[in-house]
């Protein structure tokens, strides 16, 4: 029998769009009420930006939790880990004061991402440009090949980096598999062994004392009482099984993997918060049925992707943008048993006189859904069906309680908690950490 301490709400926070939806402003302020921060899936190329007392901090790798003193960061088994680039982001964050080391716990199962990877990832979407296939639009960065690596029972692990002589083994094999692709097929150069070994063998003095049971901790941790907070990165909608197939990223990000990607039973998982923007984005290639013409000034679309400074954190890739898609939203809000959303970027809307909201779609054959097919290709030339709304000339930007918002931009939250089936339990409105209203706090609900 377990005793009341083991009680504490944990949450999980996720992407329900295709990322970029503001996760790691929210989870930096929900650290206040947390002891713990996980992230559990994707690598390096997850991007999240806070702003805390106007000072704006970019994270990639390391949990947002790490901006808030005291709180552990846990990096589960579920992330696939660039080493090179985790240091390089202690380093950064070392030199703005913050500490990291005696904080940041990396699991010893983590598939780790090494100079192959990168270089496979890149000559794969040259590959497929020249060829005229079309690129995914991955980051570059090797998530991909490191992906399949582990799922292939290959990959090295962050636990291999303590055994010198058996890393050396499965380095070599492994390099030699990806030198033949890379030299045989992708028409790009082999790599050398020794400049490898060495740089991992000198990093790994650095990583082991970071090194731990993550699960195991966390575990720990519930027990004594903590409340633990699990990062999504990315979003649903790219996820490898339940997103916009093959323009997806190589991880589950749905609220479903925090258990896996962490370590943990799934009994831990209380209180799933979707993060959605006010409107639509979506970086790199896929279908996008609410995309608005956002390079000519004067247009809409213009209007989200300057005013929202709609550009990628990791790749500096300009953002597309459209009309929010509660059709896709009602996709997420299953997939991930959401029990409440928040509403990020509402002030980008300030100012439209008309605001549209995509409730479903008609399709090229002629059928209409009120939600996203499993497969994306038919909704590729599909119509977006809208529901308009009149828009707001009151500044949203700051404004702390709902009673304040002007009405019609509560009529269009309200809209969207009537079409999506969720509650909306707290709306963003401006990067810092107090532009927030909150309805109902995950950790108080």
């Amino acid at each position: 029998m377990q005793s009341e301490i083991t009680r504490g709400r944990n949450v999980v926070v996720v992407g329900t769009q295709w990322g970029d939806e503001g996760k790691g402003k929210v989870v930096d302020w929900m650290t206040d009420h947390a002891q713990g921060v996980v992230r559990f899936q994707g690598g390096h190329n997850a991007g999240h930006t806070l702003v805390i007392k106007g000072v704006k901090t970019a994270l990639q790798l390391i949990p947002s939790g790490i901006m808030r003193d005291g709180v552990a960061c846990y990096i589960g088994n579920g992330v696939v880990l660039d080493p090179t680039h985790l240091l390089g982001e202690i380093e950064r964050l070392e030199k703005a004061g913050v500490e990291v080391r005696s904080r940041l716990f990396i699991s010893e199962s983590c598939p780790l991402i090494l100079p192959f990877h990168v270089e496979v990832d890149k000559a794969r979407e040259a590959l497929r440009e020249s060829s005229g296939a079309g690129k995914i639009g991955t980051t570059g960065k090797g998530i991909g090949p490191a992906y399949e690596d582990k799922v292939a029972r290959r990959a090295l692990r962050v636990q291999d980096l303590k055994h010198p002589e058996r890393f050396a083994k499965k380095l070599q094999e492994l390099l030699a598999l990806h030198n033949f692709a890379l030299a045989g097929y992708l028409n790009a150069k082999a790599l050398e062994f020794q400049p490898i070994f060495d740089q991992a063998m000198k990093m790994a003095e650095v990583i082991k004392p970071m090194m731990a049971d993550v699960g195991y901790m966390i575990h720990k941790a519930h027990l004594a009482g903590a409340n633990i907070l699990f990062e999504g990165a990315q979003g649903t909608l790219l996820d490898i099984d339940h997103g916009t197939y093959p323009y997806v990223t190589s991880s589950n990000c749905v609220a479903g993997n925090a258990a896996a990607g962490a370590g943990v039973g799934p009994q831990m998982l209380h209180y799933m918060l979707g993060i959605t923007k006010a409107y639509t984005t979506r970086v790199g290639s896929g279908p996008f049925p609410t995309e608005l013409e956002w390079e000519k000034e004067g247009t809409v679309g213009y209007h989200l992707s300057t005013v929202g400074q709609e550009k990628g954190t990791v790749t500096g890739r300009a953002r597309r943008c459209g009309w929010f898609d509660a059709a896709a939203l009602k996709r997420s809000v299953i997939i991930n048993g959401i029990t409440g959303l928040c509403i990020t970027k509402l002030d980008v809307l300030d100012g439209l006189s008309e605001i549209k909201m995509c409730v479903g779609y008609k399709l090229a054959d002629g059928r209409v859904l009120d939600i996203l097919p499993l497969d994306g290709d038919e909704i590729v030339g599909s119509e977006a069906i809208y529901e308009t709304f009149p828009g707001w000339t009151e500044t949203t930007f700051g404004v702390t309680e709902w009673d304040k918002l002007p009405l019609n931009a509560r009529n269009y939250l309200a809209r969207i908690h009537e079409v999506i089936g969720a509650p909306i339990d707290m709306v963003s409105t401006g990067p810092d950490r107090e532009h927030t209203i909150v309805l109902r706090h995950p950790y108080q609900a």
